[in-house]
């Protein structure tokens, strides 16, 4: 008898142990040569809330389909061969998904709703063309970073979600028409290309009131195709937007008003639309919209990474209303 207790206790132990071991790389090949052909079905096998990081590796190709990291995929990298060739493409668009007025938020190619997320070296593309809001990059999870990607898209192309949630991008590549870049997120483009397409609005930030940060571009190139004249910086999504260029440089396609409020709206009395130190014709600040917000040197030292993505409760201590909530979630 003690000696088949015995045994059963190894074998639950050796069960245990096998349970709980998982694979921390795994690589997705459209030519059959890695674990899986598909970038969602690698997602489908990774361990969820893993105590080490697992990093799906993307070889070279198209990967033509829908893809969603679960917030239980926590700590998980994709990581492409090269940005140029290491492609994951969609096309959904707002009729097509056909899901009433809140569509636009079911269009995207890639959706990251877990926290950790890592992302280097691929293109997520909408290729729905111009036809209305369609999304290809959609994020919701905190502390995620982006190095060395191409989102592109029309309108609409990257929706920085989540009033909690922290974003960095890393010499990045963005383009599109309207409101290519949108959201309540807390985001920072580092050395990032913002590509215009059309004569139209970069941003459209609904940023949270209590927030000191919202969108914030520091050393970017603010380029356009060669037909594009007139491009806005922003315009505010909802009351409170908040957004910034520090040490920038602006191509002549940038409206000399620089920014534009939402039609019908009051919605610029309380924006937060800020620049400071940026170069070329677009940068000239003589004929800005009177409720811009130049930096001065000072507010400018403010805009560092450790200031910027530091956690939301650092930032909305001052609010009372908030700490109770925030403390829960930080």
């Amino acid at each position: 008898m003690k000696y088949l207790y015995s045994t059963l206790i190894l074998t639950l132990i050796n069960f245990a142990v096998s349970s709980a071991s998982y694979k921390t790389r795994i690589t997705v090949a459209k030519d059959g040569t890695g674990d899986f052909t598909s970038i969602q079905e690698a997602i489908y096998n990774t361990k969820a809330f893993p105590d080490n990081r697992i990093t799906i590796y993307l070889k070279k190709g198209i990967y033509h389909e829908k893809v969603r990291i679960p917030a239980f995929n926590t700590h998980l990298s994709i990581v492409g061969e090269d940005p140029q060739e290491t492609i994951i493409t969609w096309d959904d668009h707002f009729n097509k998904i056909g899901k009433g007025r809140n569509s636009t938020f079911y269009t995207y190619t890639m959706k990251v709703e877990a926290n950790d997320f890592y992302a280097e070296n691929i293109t997520i593309e909408n290729t729905a063309g111009s036809v209305g809001q369609a999304v290809a990059l959609h994020v919701t999870g905190d502390r995620v970073v982006f190095r060395n990607c191409r989102i592109l898209g029309h309108q609409d192309t990257f929706y920085g979600a989540g009033e909690y949630s922290r974003q960095y991008f890393s010499q990045c590549y963005f383009e599109g028409t309207t409101d290519f870049i949108f959201g309540e997120a807390t985001i920072l483009f580092e050395g990032c290309q913002i590509h215009a397409l059309s004569d139209s609005y970069i941003t459209a930030a609904s940023t949270p009131m209590w927030k000191d940060f919202g969108m914030v571009f520091i050393n970017c190139r603010i380029t356009a195709s060669e037909t594009v004249k007139n491009v806005y910086l922003g315009r505010p999504w909802r009351d409170y937007a908040n957004v910034a260029f520090l040490n920038c440089s602006m191509g002549d396609h940038i409206s000399p008003e620089g920014w534009a409020n939402w039609n019908g709206t009051n919605r610029h009395q309380t924006a937060v639309f800020s620049e400071y130190g940026n170069t070329g014709p677009g940068a000239d600040l003589s004929n800005r919209v009177d409720w811009m917000h130049p930096l001065t040197e000072k507010q400018a030292k403010q805009y560092v990474i450790e200031n910027i993505l530091a956690p939301a409760c650092d930032q909305q201590a001052k609010m009372e209303m908030w700490t109770s909530r925030c403390a829960e979630r930080e």
